[in-house]
């Protein structure tokens, strides 16, 4: 008997397939693995991986709106990591919100942190360091660093 597996759909009211494809441009190895087209063309439905995580797209329609209370949380090892993500998933429609959180143009809410956050955050002055982060948009590496120290 084959193991139950768990993926996360997201309930979007629009075509399936563009923000599948736009995630999967996002990180290496990712992957649309499957679109299912309604009697028109449209994609219904989509489903792919990012880094490991299975993930599928339902268009839905407008009956239901994605939330900030579940984003996708991505670590990242380097400023340059956080960077590119953030301006990519800003691009062409995307909101800014504080401490890392970001809405992309499709309406998901992402969280992109420095891999080093929680041993930050864990130390003596993990309150220097969450005042520090409670003041950023974009999360700042060596400011979160400097804010350790």
């Amino acid at each position: 008997m084959q193991q139950p597996s768990i993926s996360t759909c997201l309930w979007m009211d629009g075509d399936a397939e563009a923000p599948a494809r736009f995630y999967c441009s996002l990180f290496d190895g990712a992957e649309v693995t499957r679109v299912v087209r309604d009697k028109s063309g449209a994609a219904f439905t989509a489903a792919f991986t990012l880094l490991g995580q299975h993930y599928w797209i339902l268009n839905g329609g407008p009956h239901f709106q994605l939330t900030p209370a579940a984003s996708i949380t991505v670590e990242v090892e380097t400023q340059d990591e956080i960077d590119r993500l953030w301006q990519a998933l800003l691009a062409d429609g995307g909101t800014e919100s504080r401490c890392g959180w970001l809405t992309d143009r499709f309406g998901l809410s992402w969280q992109i942190v420095p891999r080093v956050l929680p041993s930050l955050l864990a130390n003596d002055t993990a309150g220097k360091v969450m005042q520090a982060m409670m003041g950023m948009v974009k999360l700042d590496i060596a400011a979160l660093q400097a804010a350790a120290s």
